[in-house]
């Protein structure tokens, strides 16, 4: 099994930035794909970035330019860099993880929810304006 804990959400102006992480426990070892997923109120989950074993990256439209994955393996924990953040950023943040390599899909169009097993409990983002 694999455990994934996020944490550094809050409360932001627009315009300002947040550094989300992911703590990853258990069997850190079969972690291929690992992603980041955001769902506002009223809304369907939705992917914002994933970065594949070999440390390739994908990104949704809507936060290219804006947002940065990352991750240190030697600390098991992935980041995610958010800048320049507007009131639609709004929302809970999940970390999702896989034992599969990042799909084709995921790569090309963005993160989907199905191509992620294990998932966190999620941070809350809070974006005003």
């Amino acid at each position: 099994q694999v455990q994934l804990v996020e944490s550094g959400g809050g409360s932001v102006q627009a315009g300002g930035s947040l550094r989300l992480s992911c703590a990853v426990s258990g069997y850190t070892y079969s972690v291929s794909c690992m992603g980041w997923f955001r769902q506002a109120p009223g809304k369907e989950r939705g992917g914002v970035a994933a970065i594949d074993s070999d440390g390739s990256t994908t990104y949704a439209e809507s936060v290219k330019g804006r947002f940065t994955i990352s991750k240190d393996n030697a600390k098991n924990t992935l980041y995610l860099q958010m800048n320049s953040l507007n009131s639609e950023d709004t929302g809970m943040y999940y970390c999702a993880a896989d034992r599969r390599r990042c799909s084709i899909v995921s790569m090309t169009w963005g993160p989907r929810t199905a191509d992620f097993r294990y998932w966190g409990q999620g941070t809350q983002v809070t974006v005003s304006s």
